[in-house]
């Protein structure tokens, strides 16, 4: 995100934190380059940031935030090879033509004899709670 969609993102969440006194409110980080919740604070475009009630948080603290399980994401994870198999077989059924990009990953996670869920997910996760236990 560049620094005027940051200062602007701020600015939004920190007036919604003024407006509802009892909110916290939080800039979710999907894919976040490692597991963290912290309060948003810093320097954009020059100018000095901060809010009691806004924070900074990563994807897997998001899940565990809002279900109160440590491994929230990664029991996510778990369960959507299931998932994905139901909605591609409705496809593969129907005839419908495979797209490119799906075919270029599955054909990564042959090499890799990975699955395909676990080819697109083990370079980007591997630091989130829970998914250290992925081979």
């Amino acid at each position: 995100m560049n620094s005027s969609s940051s200062e602007s993102l701020f600015q939004k969440l920190a007036k919604y934190a003024d407006t509802y006194k009892q909110a916290k409110c939080y800039w979710v980080q999907v894919l976040a380059k490692s597991s963290f919740n912290e309060k948003w604070f810093g320097e954009i475009n020059g100018k000095e940031y901060s809010h009691s009630r806004v924070y900074k948080i990563s994807g897997d603290q998001f899940y565990k935030l809002l279900s109160g399980r440590d491994n929230a994401l990664f029991e996510l994870y778990e369960v959507l090879p299931r998932a994905i198999s139901d909605y591609l077989s409705k496809y593969e059924s129907a005839g419908v033509q495979s797209n490119s990009a799906l075919q270029e990953i599955t054909n990564s996670a042959s090499l890799s004899k990975r699955s395909i869920l676990d080819e697109i997910t083990f370079e980007n996760y591997g630091y989130y709670l829970g998914f250290d236990k992925l081979e």
